[in-house]
């Protein structure tokens, strides 16, 4: 490479199960893709060889690559993986005495009040290593009992002897004040000089004695196993050339520099799937509208982000594996709907697709790796959407002769159905979980999907987009040509961002409301500011968004809303609008109270101008026709085949047609019109009836 404009990279990496996705982009507004195999093992040497393989790709050295490198993200499942597989670290917990078994008797509320045998997950920290310290502060930070220093000394020679850690401190009331937690830190430290800790009102400030408990006990249960990891790449980056930086995807959506997240990791909850954001933040300027919804659609599951007038939806509770976390995350809703998932007839002769998937191996039943069970994949093959052969560079090679077994033996035969008939029953049932997802977060939550357009991402999204967004009705989809590595492109255009709640006890009508409010929200962004600037952000780079948790007085749920000023009358117009929306009415005057005040602070990357790499300038050409399942209204007909490298800016298709692109393959419906966007992504606008004439090509 050369010249000045060439010698600066933006880099996004992705790791998951089986592949490490890696996303260059230039100073000459290129973008290099390439995946490789991951490393379980030791995920840091999978990064590192996956920056290997793209400095190789693209034509230059690893150190040039890093050393020209502005920004580098990483997105990580490594302290999910940890939390799911249970291998986290033994740890202790110290809380307020009389409240020992707070963790363990959670919530006492079932997700199923009709299922009394489900049992609850495991408790992380067993009673034995949930150790008492006589103190108490109430409820506004008063000092009612006094810390006994002498039991947290006491405690410390208990908890070495049980092997523990990794130590938890969640002291009742202490994000009114943080005094005792503090002091009790500081005294085990003395102590104990090694210990990960990890305190309640560093790591979740909030009101909810269980909630906060939870989250700090699986903060402390990953932090020896994720903070080493993030160190040695950090270090291994930096040794090799990198000069910027190793900076995290975390939950929020926004990245985070290492040293910052180091006393916080249950942060990266959920790194990779919340790196969309980035990705639907660049496309939103794509499409030019502001009400997106994103299907990211891989080898098990379905992700689903609403984006509201530009806004991403976020939520301060998660659920992860049965564990309550209270912490700001991008709002993903999660069905186990894929390319892996796996169909089967029950004993009452249901069809069923999921919640099981074949995973990367054995796979799917075309990938000839031992998997006996059909899957979305294998109906996706035998309906002609995809076709035998080769897939990611030769990584994987699909066998229709055994998809069509597989669907005859477990699908086809047990509801006496042809195999054509049986594999499109599958694909009509997956497409159907994937609507109800679309549909949780967004009529269920009081917004009409024919008012927004669909994202269809994921190696597996693009097939199902058109089918998913003509059931909701949606006007349009839209597909990103990298479909395939959505994340780590997302990766690319990510803000840093860090999240700060308070809990702030006030009536909207008292009249010193705006002020205080004011001053309170300065102290907050106060707090913020040095952070951003050990990142490296600071004035114009640096955003304030001030929210605040509302309700009505005797209202258990609350409402955040993020008005145009503090003033009285634009916060009540701000909440009333949100409640009207979520439950259709308002209390006219009706008494408003403040419960916590909220700020997210952002330190701005510009989004990146993207051109994709290898135009021609050629006229696309039909590369081939096979007979494609179309619907079940259609059936099969005889369909052209494009390739997408062949696509340029302003072309336009009208379906039925398959797109092949280097990381997906799209499917455009009968009467479909696909265009090819400036930023040379695909932008299809929904017939309003699916018709029935053949494709053809306009330039």
């Amino acid at each position: 490479m050369s010249g000045p404009a060439a010698l600066s990279f933006r880099i996004g990496v992705d790791v998951g199960g089986t592949f490490t996705d890696i996303v260059v982009l230039d100073g000459s507004s290129r973008t290099h893709v390439c995946k490789s195999p991951s490393n379980p093992s030791d995920p840091a040497a999978g990064v590192l060889a996956a920056v290997d393989l793209a400095a190789e790709q693209i034509g230059t050295t690893t150190a040039e690559l890093l050393r020209n490198c502005t920004v580098f993200v990483h997105g990580s499942t490594i302290a999910t993986n940890t939390l799911l597989e249970k291998k986290g670290a033994v740890v202790g917990l110290l809380t307020t005495q009389g409240f020992r078994d707070s963790l363990e008797v959670r919530r006492c509320i079932k997700a199923n009040v009709w299922d009394h045998r489900a049992p609850v997950p495991e408790v992380l920290v067993p009673r034995y290593r949930r150790l008492p310290i006589p103190e108490r502060m109430d409820h506004l930070g008063n000092v009612l009992t006094p810390l006994d220093e002498s039991a947290v000394r006491e405690t410390v020679k208990t908890l070495r002897a049980e092997g523990v850690e990794s130590l938890a401190i969640c002291f009742l009331h202490s994000y009114a004040n943080s005094a005792h937690e503090r002091r009790a830190r500081d005294i085990v430290r003395e102590l104990w000089p090694n210990i990960s800790i990890s305190c309640s009102s560093d790591v979740a400030p909030i009101i909810g004695e269980y909630e906060r408990s939870s989250t700090t006990v699986v903060n402390a249960y990953v932090a020896p196993r994720v903070i080493p990891y993030l160190r040695a790449l950090d270090k291994a980056l930096a040794e090799r050339g990198l000069l910027s930086g190793l900076l995290l995807i975390q939950s929020n959506g926004g990245g985070v520099s290492v040293n910052e997240l180091a006393d916080r990791p249950i942060q990266l909850i959920l790194s990779g799937q919340a790196a969309g954001v980035g990705a639907i933040r660049f496309f939103a300027n794509d499409i030019k509208t502001p009400n997106l919804v994103a299907i990211e659609v891989g080898g098990t599951s379905c992700d689903v982000t609403l984006s509201v007038e530009g806004v991403t939806a976020m939520t301060d509770q998660l659920e992860i594996d049965g564990y309550h976390l209270a912490m700001s995350a991008v709002d993903i809703h999660t069905v186990g709907a894929g390319g892996g998932t796996i169909a089967h007839v029950d004993p009452a002769g249901l069809l069923h697709a999921g919640p099981k998937g074949a995973g990367a191996r054995p796979g799917p039943a075309s990938y000839g790796r031992g998997g006996d069970k059909p899957t979305v994949t294998d109906a996706q093959l035998v309906l002609g959407r995809l076709k035998p052969g080769p897939y990611a560079g030769g990584v994987i090679n699909l066998d229709i002769a055994r998809a069509r077994d597989a669907i005859e033996t477990h699908v086809a035969k047990p509801l006496g159905l042809s195999v054509e008939e049986a594999a499109s029953g599958i694909l009509r049932l997956v497409d159907q979980h994937m609507n109800n997802a679309v549909e949780r977060v967004t009529t269920q939550r009081g917004y009409n999907p024919r008012e927004f357009t669909l994202i269809a991402a994921g190696g597996a999204g693009p097939l199902h987009g058109v089918s998913v967004a003509r059931a909701l009705g949606c006007p349009a989809v839209y597909i990103p040509r990298l479909a395939g590595v959505f994340c780590a492109f997302g990766m690319c255009n990510t803000d840093l961002r860090h999240d700060y709640q308070r809990p702030w006890f006030r009536n909207l009508d008292d009249p010193n409301y705006e002020h205080a409010a004011t001053a309170a929200f300065a102290d907050m962004e106060a707090e913020a500011a040095p952070v951003l600037a050990r990142e490296g952000f600071s004035g114009a780079n640096v955003e304030n968004v001030r929210g605040l948790d509302l309700r009505y007085y005797g209202q258990q749920w609350l409402i955040k809303v993020e008005p145009k000023t503090l003033a009285p009358a634009d916060v009540r117009a701000a909440f009333e609008a949100e409640h009207r929306r979520l439950y259709g009415y308002v209390q006219p005057n009706g008494l408003i109270e403040i419960v916590n005040l909220r700020i997210a602070a952002f330190g701005h990357i510009s989004i990146a101008e993207i051109k994709v790499a290898g135009r021609n300038g050629s006229k696309p050409n039909v590369i081939d026709r096979r007979p494609i399942w179309i619907d079940a209204a259609t059936g099969t007909k005889e369909v052209p085949i494009y390739d997408g490298r062949t696509l340029r800016a302003q072309d336009k298709i009208i379906g039925p047609a398959v797109i092949d692109e280097s990381t997906t393959t799209l499917f455009i419906g009968p009467g479909d019109e696909l265009t090819v966007t400036e930023a040379e992504n695909y932008l299809i606008r929904l017939a309003s009836k699916a018709g029935s004439g053949g494709a053809h090509h306009v330039h």
